[in-house]
């Protein structure tokens, strides 16, 4: 039996074409350090909505807002990848449910900037690429046969609002909830340094009161790659408000 080991709750988000099952290995090592934490299957994610295609930006956030105050004590969102806009979202409307923010080989998203603004809007969405394309994008070090099969055949396409919806945060209140960066397939020193350049991707970084970095190397999804290291980054993290 495990104790708990922290008052938070711990939401876990995944990224684009991902739902709550992403997060299964992570989920057992949480649990068994002791914390309480909640994979979600985000609006538009979820293969058995059958109006998931009209899923919104705004929807998603809606969801994590709603899981959030779901629970009486402090709450950590991690947030991996493509989740950073709704997470975003949230962190300007409701800065002050979050205890801290951990994104996973992610960041906050760029203010006015959507994922996909030319995204055809005759296109409901956006399926899996191959993983040749895709390994052009994001980095697959460190996944196996087996879980690029899970991958591909577990994969829900994205809806084509999500991707074509812009960001858009004003709220300050959102540069005070501390955060922490978990750098896979980029380290923090080149987070750092493209932060210092005033790269326009990393124009929210700047402005972070609390950050701490950690590197953990791998692909983009360390989920899968090194779950167990994953888990006790996010657990000591979770410890760290």
């Amino acid at each position: 039996m495990t104790t708990d080991t922290s008052d938070s709750t711990i939401l876990l988000i995944p990224g684009h074409w991902l739902g709550a099952w992403a997060w299964d290995a992570v989920l057992e090592h949480l649990t068994s350090l002791g914390h309480r934490a909640i994979p979600l299957t985000l609006p538009g994610l979820d293969e058995t909505d059958t109006d998931r295609m009209t899923r919104t930006l705004d929807e998603q956030a809606a969801a994590i807002e709603r899981a959030a105050r779901a629970n009486s004590g402090p709450v950590v969102v991690v947030a991996h990848s493509g989740a950073n806009a709704p997470v975003s979202l949230v962190l300007n409307q409701h800065p002050g449910l979050i205890n801290r923010v951990i994104w996973v080989d992610s960041g906050p998203a760029t203010p006015g900037i959507a994922f996909a603004p030319d995204f055809p809007q005759e296109a409901e969405g956006l399926s899996l690429p191959p993983f040749e394309m895709l390994g052009e994008q994001a980095s697959l070090e460190g996944l196996n046969a087996d879980q690029l099969q899970r991958f591909r055949e577990r994969a829900v396409s994205e809806p084509g609002p999500v991707l074509r919806q812009i960001v858009h945060v004003t709220n300050d209140a959102r540069f005070d909830v501390p955060t922490t960066f978990v750098c896979c397939s980029m380290t923090s020193s080149q987070i750092t340094e493209l932060t210092k350049a005033g790269h326009p991707m990393f124009a929210e970084v700047a402005n972070l009161k609390s950050v701490h970095y950690v590197d953990l190397p791998t692909g983009h999804w360390p989920m899968w790659s090194r779950p167990s290291d994953l888990a006790r980054i996010i657990a000591a993290e979770a410890l760290n408000n």
